[in-house]
């Protein structure tokens, strides 16, 4: 009974570090487009340091004691250790960390995907190396978090609804399709998770 409480406890507070975390990454998203600073052929990396910047310079993330870092490493015990072997792990663009009063530490991961309504190949990419990478045999399996597009070319329906939801259909995985809920959230639902989705239009 103990270790259920104490596991219900552990989760309240996740979800909610989760909420802080997603507020500064939106919060970022926004101050991008106040300040106009992505051009449309940046890569992923470059998108994901400026709102790295923006969260890291948010007096709430000071508030909420939370520290932020980009490309971070996926430590895998599988690989032995010999020179030059971290460059065989798996990185994840963002990471979230909070330590309680109490010693928990809650994390949450961002993976970011670019897209472009007229490039078919970053649609594929967005469901082989970022959905597909939360689900069981994926790098990111064991990570809380959630996948993020940028969107580049065209609209969010263009890239979702008739991009990567037409793939999903065509591979017969019309129950994954990214959806949203009644909060206007969007979510895929999984065999092993529910993985949350954000779209950042940096076009329109």
């Amino acid at each position: 009974m103990a270790g259920t409480l104490k596991a219900s406890i552990f989760l309240h507070f996740q979800s909610n570090f989760e909420q802080k975390c997603i507020s500064l990454f939106e919060n970022a998203y926004q101050t991008s487009i106040t300040n106009n600073i992505i051009e449309l052929d940046f890569d992923e990396n470059d998108i994901t340091a400026v709102l790295h910047k923006y969260i890291d310079e948010n007096p709430k993330r000071r508030k909420w004691s939370i520290v932020t870092n980009v490309e971070n490493f996926i430590y895998d015990e599988t690989i032995i250790p010999v020179k030059g072997f971290a460059a065989k792990f798996s990185r994840i663009d963002m990471r979230f960390a909070k330590i309680d009063w109490l010693n928990n530490e809650y994390t949450y991961f961002i993976e970011a995907k670019n897209l472009k309504s007229n490039d078919s190949s970053l649609k594929r990419r967005y469901i082989n190396t970022g959905i597909d990478n939360f689900l069981v045999g994926g790098k990111y399996f064991e990570c809380a978090g959630l996948l993020v597009g940028y969107i580049l070319d065209g609209t969010t329906i263009q890239c979702v609804d008739n991009g990567v939801n037409k793939l999903l259909i065509k591979d017969g995985r019309s129950k994954e399709i990214i959806q949203t809920d009644s909060r206007n959230n969007y979510q895929s639902q999984h065999q092993e998770r529910t993985l949350k989705h954000l779209f950042f239009d940096f076009v329109n």
